[in-house]
């Protein structure tokens, strides 16, 4: 778990400088030649649907359901109405692969996750995830007393977890040595805490923090959370031990791309009392992790219903046809170079906000209050892996120094069967500055910028990888997640989804106010279903 010393961090300062290059004795000048590439989500294609400035449709087409966005939330409703039986329908993506921020890349060493990387074992009550991973074989069986039976090689590979404490790395996620007695106070009272929120079950009899959070109790004493920030809740309960603050700031940051004080404190205890994994074979506090991370799961959800699929399709209008009884669906098909009209008898908006109510006008009017973090991500090639006094290298290696949540091993599943080289994917939230000015530094700062500041924040962790970086893979995500900001969770999300009806659906984990592949999962899902329900296609319920 992350301990930040919270140096100032800003558009203007955020630079090799800022990461604090001389305090390793090393300057760029020194450094082999280490190349590098900067890429990310298409920023010409949605700019371009920004601007609109589109054809008109010179092709049409029919089809029962339409689906815009080729995330999770997107494929997880076209999972849904393949597996109702539903054929007719389309998925339109805009970019050229699917899977949104759970997309991959792959070179000469690894593949590796270009975001999310990791799904836990799931709760009791995520039953649709459970159905998908028995469908994918992940899942291979429930033993007597019902739980599920996980294939031992989808689950994280010992080590999983270690922590840059005080010089050395330690197993764990937070310092077990060093504390003062205010440190093990603070932190054995809020576990306590946290552990208390996540085996309390409110008065209709759901548990107060569930996954989905759908299934989350609806009592007031704990939906009140959602309306102070996280940072505030902690000052309330008098816990100010400063690796406290470190290990929540790490986890709003890591979860949902903000500092502690922009989170509301619903969502803040959300993340430590709402996962409860039930699993046989001791196996629920594990997670299940690939290479490739996530895309992982999104490639294997898309093989499900590839000719289905459109990619490299602009979806930038949405409409009632005249008599209502269904919609049109204009895209721009990039290859062509030309706009495909599709009637539709129901429509999915697997897009995030501010896209649904822009391609689709008055039926998804604009609520305000939605707000998303900014990430940069790199995949770095190594001539070997890398190591450190302590503990040994883990999956997930966490650092107090500077601003990054530091490095997942991408090739941690396989290395033991493959070569030295290794990649290693390197995170970075933009959560000190402003989303807004967080964007446009991903737009102007050159790669070769970026490049310095990965390479000098992963030595100064590991300055055993002196002479060991051949190359850096830059992604950039300006819209990575959405801010779980006080207010969001319990008000403005519901708000947004009540807002549009039939035949228009709304599928994206910003509905939720938490950008988890369980959220995307759920509202594809629910969305799926309500469409069929809608063309009056029979389907069982998984949710």
């Amino acid at each position: 778990m992350k301990i930040s010393r919270r140096a100032a961090l800003g558009a203007g300062a955020l630079g090799a400088g800022a990461l604090g290059l001389g305090a390793i004795g090393w300057s760029w000048g020194d450094a082999p030649d280490i190349s590098s590439e900067l890429d990310g989500a298409d920023f010409a294609r949605g700019h371009r649907l920004r601007d609109g400035a589109f054809p008109e449709p010179s092709l049409t087409q029919r089809r029962d359901i339409v689906i815009a966005g080729g995330g999770i939330a997107g494929l997880a409703a076209g999972w849904a109405l393949a597996e109702a039986g539903v054929s007719d329908f389309a998925l339109l993506e805009l970019e050229d692969d699917v899977g949104g921020n759970a997309r991959g890349g792959r070179n000469a060493i690894s593949a590796y996750p270009l975001g999310a990387h990791y799904l836990p074992v799931q709760n009791r009550e995520s039953r649709a995830i459970i159905h998908l991973l028995e469908k994918l074989g992940m899942v291979t069986g429930r033993d007597a007393a019902g739980r599920p039976i996980y294939d031992p090689l989808q689950l994280c590979a010992d080590l999983d977890e270690r922590v840059l404490w005080q010089g050395k790395w330690h197993e764990g996620l937070v310092p077990s040595t060093g504390l003062t007695n205010g440190d093990v106070a603070d932190l054995t009272a809020f576990n306590a805490a946290m552990a208390q929120f996540q085996a309390t079950v409110g008065a209709d009899g759901r548990p107060a923090f569930a996954l989905p959070i759908a299934y989350s109790s609806t009592d007031d004493t704990y939906r009140a959370l959602d309306r102070i920030d996280f940072a505030s809740w902690l000052r309330q309960q008098g816990w100010m031990s400063p690796i406290l603050w470190g290990h929540v700031r790490y986890a709003c940051r890591d979860d949902y791309g903000c500092e502690p004080e922009h989170v509301s404190a619903w969502a803040g205890v959300h993340y430590f009392a709402g996962r409860r994994g039930w699993a046989a074979d001791g196996a629920g506090d594990g997670l299940l992790t690939w290479p490739e991370g996530n895309a992982r799961l999104a490639r294997a959800m898309a093989a499900r219903f590839a000719d289905n699929i459109a990619r490299g399709h602009i979806v930038w209008r949405v409409a009632r046809v005249d008599d209502g009884a269904g919609v049109v669906v204009d895209s721009f098909d990039v290859a062509r170079g030309q706009s495909v009209r599709t009637h539709a008898r129901a429509a999915i908006l697997a897009t995030p906000h501010f896209l649904s109510a822009r391609i689709a006008g008055d039926l998804v009017p604009r609520v305000s209050g939605f707000g998303y973090a900014p990430w940069i991500i790199a995949n770095v090639s190594l001539t070997r892996p890398p190591a450190g006094p302590g503990s040994r290298l883990a999956w997930d290696n966490v650092t107090f120094v500077g601003e990054s949540l530091g490095y997942v091993v991408a090739n941690h599943q396989t290395r033991a069967l493959g070569p030295l080289a290794s990649v290693v994917t390197w995170y970075m939230p933009l959560s000190r500055i402003e989303p807004a000015d967080a964007r446009r530094l991903l737009l102007e700062r050159p790669g070769g910028e970026w490049r310095d500041i990965v390479v000098a924040d992963l030595l100064r962790s590991n300055p055993d990888l002196t002479g060991a970086i051949t190359h850096v893979a830059l992604w950039r995500w300006g819209h990575a997640m959405i801010r779980p900001t006080p207010g969001f969770i319990h008000d403005i999300a519901p708000a947004a989804r009540a807002a549009v009806h039939a035949p228009l659906f709304l599928a994206h984990s910003d509905l939720s106010g938490l950008s988890l592949f369980e959220e995307a999962h759920y509202r594809g899902s629910e969305a799926a279903e309500a469409a069929m329900r809608h063309i009056g296609h029979d389907f069982e319920s998984l949710l």
